[in-house]
């Protein structure tokens, strides 16, 4: 009887919890079990999850990281200076947002594989330097239409309604305008990547080098061009989130990333203890970022001083990884 209770806490003891905090918001804050908190539920989901999908990519070859927060904020200046500064229209903003996502993966990827730069020290490097890098353009300040430049110009160009369109339109469901577009896109890329994982031969050799890795690259598996191509994918994902986030805002604001690293990796993390998997996986990640967005949502609609939320997500997350991990050891020292 013990053991079938440890296996179903472990199972869904985290399921239960997301669901025991919903009740708890709609009971404690009114209005947080209504369409208009859901939407902005989903609208911060989304942008947090497709950076955390990334970071999970990079955690199932045994690797982190770190610099998705600044890749993202770089992407959200690109874009803003492609469109404002440059006056390109929306494809070619876009394009150079993912371009540059992919080579800072690729940039990664290679400092960690050839030049064996520890992964943490390696993305932290990289995070310092794009945050320094974005800033340069224009001195440190955000960029807007009508803005001056250092020259004494005026910036003439605009936001295309095109590219406001990924980050402002919503979908008529039952409910009116209940789905953001970004949650749309993030929903795309949850599943995608949660079929490449769990149902590619890539995916499953991704699971084995994070695994084991000397042995993945006995058996034959090109490891090095796996651990690129995850720090890519993350580089890329993170480029999607800053481009949904500069569409949503409209400006290229200079802090509005600042915490979209610590979001973004506790929903990975989180995501080690959804339906005990004690390992990455998209489908974790997904309900880890929407676990934040629930908890951000229900204590600033309780009125919950701004200082306090980074210490709640962070005893959740100890506290769900320690739920995880220490239930799981006591599982296998029984031998199941």
């Amino acid at each position: 009887m013990n053991d079938r209770l440890l296996d179903f806490a472990i199972r869904y003891g985290f399921l239960i919890l997301l669901f025991g905090m919903v009740v708890y918001f709609s009971i404690a804050a009114p209005g947080f079990f209504g369409p208009l908190s859901a939407a902005f539920v989903l609208q911060s989901v989304a942008i947090t999850g497709i950076l955390a999908l990334g970071v999970t990519c990079t955690l199932v070859v045994g690797g982190f990281d770190l610099s998705i927060g600044a890749v993202a904020t770089s992407a959200l200046m690109l874009s803003a200076y492609s469109m404002v500064i440059l006056e390109h229209p929306t494809i070619v903003a876009v394009f150079l947002c993912l371009a540059m996502g992919a080579l800072v993966g690729l940039i990664n990827g290679l400092l960690i594989v050839k030049f064996r730069v520890p992964d943490l020290l390696a993305t932290l490097g990289m995070m310092f330097l794009l945050i320094g890098l974005q800033r340069i353009p224009t001195q440190g300040n955000s960029i807007a239409t009508g803005m001056t430049l250092t020259d004494g110009t005026v910036a003439e160009g605009t936001f295309s309604a095109a590219f406001l369109w990924l980050g402002r339109h919503r979908f008529d469901l039952f409910i009116d305008r209940l789905l953001p577009m970004p949650v749309v896109i993030f929903i795309g890329i949850a599943v995608l990547i949660w079929l490449f994982l769990g149902f590619t031969r890539h995916g499953r050799l991704m699971y084995a080098i994070g695994s084991n890795e000397r042995a993945a690259a006995l058996v034959g598996t090109p490891v090095n061009r796996y651990k690129i191509a995850a720090y890519m994918i993350s580089g890329v994902t993170a480029s999607i989130g800053g481009i949904l986030l500069a569409a949503r805002l409209g400006r290229g604001d200079i802090a509005s990333g600042n915490n979209l690293l610590l979001d973004s990796v506790a929903a990975a993390l989180i995501g080690f203890a959804v339906l005990g998997a004690a390992r990455p996986n998209a489908f974790g990640t997904a309900i880890g970022a929407l676990f934040v967005g629930i908890l951000l949502q229900g204590m600033t609609m309780m009125n919950a001083p701004y200082y306090t939320q980074d210490f709640v997500k962070g005893a959740v997350l100890v506290a769900a990884l320690v739920f995880t991990f220490y239930l799981s050891s006591r599982r296998s020292g029984t031998g199941h």
